[in-house]
């Protein structure tokens, strides 16, 4: 009952705030901000962080906070916690901030984040085996969390868009009765959701936030999926600010005085995982002429235009463990075919394409157009592979999910921030070991595994980072992924808009320091 009573009053609240946006109040600012990042066929529609990726959403548009952020340089440091400390191995006691409100009106203390928290636990696909945790204490503004074996990245982790602390008295669902794509929750950041669907979210300021006020009163999130749009609308007037754009796009913005660029270098990732269970895959001599066979230079100068640096493993040269610290195959496109042909495969009705038995060698290569960049690297794959003697079938779908549960592919390429946590544990536990959520390749890897049983539980900063480098070594030897590229993020947005600007982490966009000038 009292869920029902507050989502009520929330739901109040909105459509008045909905009705009065209709004419902003002289003096009153908006922002309309146009991306490619938000919507179904990315995992993070809604608003409800214990949903896939939803938490992004949660956190790139200011309605929700985690206990702990990460600075430019990608260090923890505390956000509605203010201090933490390691017990013991097994227990973590954080301290929480004063003064802290959800958008509900219910006070944040450690009752409300324990309960936030046992929830994540209870149905979320990854934090249960990233951060261990056996249960959680709860004593006025402190909380206390055991875990069942050490686990050194659980700040990290619980800074991770999934650990937005919301109020679960008002719940993950908003209004009953409401889609995944349609939820709402009630947060502590700047920003208030009050209307939202697949493909758009109408925000508010919060007044009531602990932190300072934001400066701009209604913000509206609107999901396009065509590059070509995104950018007329920014020309156009019809939005303020873009993520999301083409490469070829930001020429038009370029030593523009009415644009301005906000650009730095993340560990979003582009990368392709071979599918073990497709008979093709594993044969390891195609895997590897694949790797062999991609030419990174070429896409990322060509095709990113230089927004885009050559990805030798999971990580870019900006980390320790990242970069030159591997050794990666480099594109050697008459090596490969003399590979494969050393495996028995050959062009025996020159056609052009390779063959062995009677079977032409074609692969399944699966993505989507959500990010620009896998469309474009499908067709650049698809004619330097040609040069080896490999047909590549092209499946870029908003639908890559469900073909995902139907095993029709051979490779699936997407995207990943291989890193958010400022940690590589992060990258290892969602993808590449044998129950990761996102293992596309159903593959295992004992040294993977072993090494992995390692880095999480040790503490010392220079050993997490040599075991994550044996272990991204380990999947290259075998040839289970190949990485294409490292993303230069982009935001633009018009002259007269301050406080915005792209982040390593890629979480932050709407932030109480946003303002239209």
């Amino acid at each position: 009952m009292k869920k029902k009573i507050l989502a009520a009053c929330l739901a109040c609240v909105m459509t008045v705030s909905m009705t009065a946006s209709a004419v902003l109040a002289e003096g009153e600012k908006s922002f309309v901000y146009g991306t490619t990042g938000y919507g179904v066929e990315m995992g993070d529609e809604g608003l409800n962080p214990h949903n896939n990726y939803s938490g992004w959403s949660t956190l790139r548009y200011g309605v929700g906070e985690t206990l702990f952020r990460y600075n430019d340089n990608m260090e923890i440091e505390p956000w509605l916690a203010t201090d933490y400390e390691f017990v013991d191995d097994t227990t973590v006691k954080i301290t929480l901030r004063d003064g802290v409100q959800f958008s509900s009106g219910r006070t944040m203390d450690a009752e409300a984040v324990k309960e936030c928290l046992d929830h994540l636990l209870a149905v979320h696909d990854r934090a249960p085996s990233d951060m261990k945790i056996d249960h959680i204490d709860a004593d006025g503004m402190t909380v206390t969390i055991y875990t069942t074996e050490p686990c050194p990245a659980i700040i990290n982790y619980l800074g991770d868009p999934y650990g937005a602390i919301i109020d679960m008295d008002y719940g993950v669902d908003g209004v009953e009765g409401t889609t995944t794509g349609t939820a709402n929750v009630a947060g502590t950041g700047p920003y208030i959701a009050v209307n939202v669907t697949e493909t758009q979210i109408d925000l508010v300021k919060n007044e009531n936030y602990w932190g300072e006020t934001g400066n701009v009163d209604e913000v509206t999130v609107k999901t396009f999926s065509d590059a070509s749009s995104l950018a007329a609308a920014l020309q156009t007037g019809d939005i303020q600010g873009t993520y999301g754009l083409s490469y070829d796009s930001y020429a038009l913005f370029e030593n523009n005085p009415d644009y301005t660029i906000h650009s730095c270098a993340t560990s979003r990732c582009f990368f392709g995982q071979f599918n073990y269970e497709s008979e093709i895959m594993q044969e390891e001599a195609v895997r590897k002429a694949v790797c062999m066979g991609i030419d990174k230079e070429g896409f990322c100068a060509v095709l990113m235009e230089g927004r885009g640096i050559p990805a030798k493993a999971a990580f870019p040269d900006g980390f320790s463990y990242g970069g030159e610290a591997v050794t990666a195959p480099e594109y050697d496109p008459e090596g490969a075919r003399a590979l494969l042909e050393e495996a028995g495969w050959s062009d025996s009705d020159d056609d052009g394409y390779l063959d062995k038995n009677g079977q032409k060698l074609t692969i399944r290569w699966l993505t989507y157009p959500g990010r620009l960049e896998q469309p474009k690297l499908a067709e650049y794959a698809q004619a330097t592979l040609k040069e080896i003697g490999i047909d590549v079938d092209v499946n870029c779908t908003q639908d890559h999910l469900s073909v995902l549960e139907t095993g029709a592919y051979d490779v699936y390429v997407s995207s990943l921030t291989t890193a958010p946590t400022g940690d590589p544990e992060y990258f290892f536990a969602s993808t590449c070991l044998e129950n990761s959520a996102k293992n596309r390749s159903h593959h295992k890897i004992e040294k993977v595994e072993t090494l992995f049983a390692q880095l999480h539980q040790e503490f010392d900063q220079k050993k997490r980072g040599e075991l994550a480098v044996q272990m991204q070594q380990a999947i290259l030897d075998e040839s289970a992924m190949f990485f294409v590229s490292h993303l230069n993020m982009g935001i633009v947005t018009k002259s007269n808009v301050t406080g915005m600007a792209a982040h390593p982490c890629d979480y932050y966009e709407i932030t109480a320091e946003l303002n239209v000038e």
